[in-house]
């Protein structure tokens, strides 16, 4: 029976010359995202809701992004 199994994470892919990874930090209530920032025009698209390390961990193992994203506020 495999009911605890891990489930691997899918690795998803960016355009690594047209965007850029970035954690959007709200001053008010410190709520992180996680996403990434269109270099030329400046728009952030949304991926995912940071609450712990952990959920940064998933974000970065999904894209495969080494090290950690600069945080913007």
């Amino acid at each position: 029976m495999l009911f605890f199994r891990k489930q691997k994470t899918e690795r998803k892919e960016y355009d690594r010359q047209k965007q850029k990874p970035l954690i959007r930090c709200s001053i008010c209530n410190g709520e992180q995202v996680a996403g990434f920032k269109d270099l030329q025009s400046g728009a952030f698209t949304e991926i995912m809701l940071i609450r712990s390390s952990a959920d940064l961990r998933s974000f970065m193992d999904m894209y495969g992004i080494e090290e950690e994203p600069e945080k913007v506020y």
